[in-house]
């Protein structure tokens, strides 16, 4: 993960790139941006399933074979 001063530097970085390239390219960065959005943003039902899934998981997750795995 990265921390905020390096997402600060990414962001300007990319700021910096996007202001040398034509406005065409420009609209295709923020189609691509959209894209990145839409594609890693969980969503709403995806985050429930998920949620839902964890009290009946947990007795297979708990256990004292996978002990070790505790601190990941």
């Amino acid at each position: 993960m990265s921390t905020p001063n390096e997402a600060e530097n990414s962001a300007e970085a990319i700021y910096q790139q996007a202001r040398l390239l034509p406005p065409d390219l420009r609209k295709e960065v923020l189609d691509f941006i959209g894209y990145l959005e839409s594609r890693y943003q969980e969503s709403d039902e995806s985050r429930a399933y998920r949620e839902a899934q964890i009290p009946a998981m947990e007795a297979v997750w708990d256990n004292a074979e996978d002990e070790v795995w505790d601190d990941w």
